[in-house]
């Protein structure tokens, strides 16, 4: 099962990383390149512990549809998403936030499974652990901007 593990240092204090990452909105606006939209469950707003939120996204031309649920939390330390029902076998993405000074390191550990046995694995190491880390970079910049008080549009590639 690959396991992408990714730190974004961000000048914030630890408490806005934390909600900004728990964002429903912010999350939208950081998926748009998929036309990611929430469809069901918390839809708006913070999303808290053991709330659920169902996506809908359109990616590599197909339309997937996933449910999310926050699994565990300790504000502001951390929280944790699993997937209970989507196009993977296993996805769980565990948020850590921890203060150091005035800046806020997030560490983003990002487990997934694809279905299918064999060809799941073949498509994780050809394409999928590469996508999806791409995925969680764009949305940590989008994060990072944010609690940074720099706007998002005024970005290259947004």
């Amino acid at each position: 099962m690959p396991v992408i593990i990714l730190k974004t240092l961000i000048d914030a204090p630890i408490e806005r990383c934390f909600d900004l990452a728990r964002s429903i909105d912010l999350h939208l606006e950081s998926m748009q390149r998929s036309a990611e939209k929430a469809i069901a469950g918390k839809m708006n707003g913070l999303i808290g512990l053991n709330e659920s939120v169902s996506w809908r996204a359109k990616h590599f031309g197909w339309q997937f549809t996933m449910i999310s649920k926050i699994t565990a939390m300790r504000q502001p330390d951390f929280f944790v998403d699993e997937m209970t029902k989507g196009p993977f076998k296993n996805l769980k993405h565990q948020h850590l936030f921890k203060a150091i000074g005035m800046q806020t390191e997030m560490t983003d550990i990002f487990q997934f499974e694809a279905p299918f046995r064999v060809f799941g694995r073949l498509a994780e190491k050809v394409f999928l652990e590469r996508y999806m880390e791409k995925l969680l970079l764009g949305r940590n910049g989008v994060i990072k901007l944010e609690a940074e008080g720099r706007k998002v549009k005024e970005q290259p590639g947004h």
